[in-house]
């Protein structure tokens, strides 16, 4: 080993301590919970070793639901956030007048506190014995029928959770966007006015090729973080996600650690490796696809 090789190793060493502290060894700790049948927190033991824990979880109806609502949560909320990001990119790339204004406007959600949208939420779609709310005022003003969003049907609940996490996570895909709409080669372009190409074909044989790569990022990035949703959900319907059937897999794993049924870690970490499993199965099938329909500008 050379003396270059010895100094980056040397510079890489903390990020490598940090890692191995704070995950790698975290990720071998749930394991081996998630192994440890009959767990006690209080005295440090158990009665046994095995896949009890996973098999309970995988039985477990709160669970069940957990992992319906995630995954609706995650593929509605996905790909309509990032084609909604898109199109927004599209229009505020085309536009020159008070283009920083129009940036800084859709960027102001994701800068916001989540706990705070999520009451303005609140207020806008929950049905109360004074108001019905401004969603239910359009609603109404059309002819059609108030709905409780918050504490009504299934559909009604989902359908706000889903609107929540893409306007939260919208304003960031923008700026992401828009930062690779802005660094596309802008000779390609050029030539292809030269030739008469019209505009939708400039869109799917430039823009998209050229942007693809921050598109595939939003995606995995996108897949990884709507997994992990909980705050989303208790900003919304309050912590006790599971009376509301809106309880999502992290929430679920919290919910073994300090809910109300609590004090079950070997339960927690066997949904946390489901968890994991889930997603690092996801992320894989993104990265096969992606070696096909990413394409990467080379210099």
């Amino acid at each position: 080993m050379n003396s270059n090789n010895k100094k980056a190793w040397l510079y890489l060493l903390p990020a490598l301590l940090f890692l191995i502290a704070f995950l790698v060894y975290p990720l071998i700790d749930v394991f081996i919970y998630s192994m440890e049948e009959g767990f006690n927190f209080a005295s440090q033991t158990y009665f046994g070793v095995g896949i009890y824990n996973f098999s309970y979880v995988l039985h477990d109806p709160y669970f069940l639901q957990a992992v319906q609502n995630t995954f609706i949560l995650v593929f509605i909320t996905v790909p309509v956030s990032t084609c909604l990001a898109l199109l927004i990119s599209l229009g505020l790339s085309s536009i020159k007048p008070l283009r920083d204004l129009f940036q800084t406007i859709y960027f102001l959600p994701y800068v916001t506190n989540t706990l705070a949208v999520g009451l303005v939420f609140m207020i806008l779609f929950q049905k109360t014995e004074y108001t019905d709310g401004l969603v239910n005022m359009v609603i109404n003003l059309f002819g059609g029928s108030s709905v409780d969003f918050i504490d009504g049907p299934y559909w009604a609940k989902m359908f706000v959770l889903c609107f929540y996490t893409v306007w939260v996570v919208m304003p960031f895909k923008i700026l992401v966007l828009t930062s690779a709409l802005a660094s596309v080669n802008q000779d390609y372009y050029k030539a292809a006015r030269v030739d008469g190409t019209p505009r939708l074909r400039i869109f799917t044989k430039i823009t998209l090729p050229m942007i693809s790569p921050m598109i595939f990022y939003l995606v995995i990035t996108g897949f990884i973080g709507a997994f992990k949703a909980y705050s989303d959900a208790v900003a919304l319907f309050g912590t006790d996600l599971n009376a509301a059937g809106m309880n999502t897999i992290v929430g679920y794993v919290y919910d073994m650690l300090y809910g109300d049924s609590g004090g079950y870690p070997s339960y927690a970490s066997a949904a946390a490796i489901i968890l994991f499993v889930i997603v690092l199965t996801i992320t894989c099938i993104n990265l096969l696809v992606s070696r096909k329909k990413v394409q990467y500008e080379r210099r």
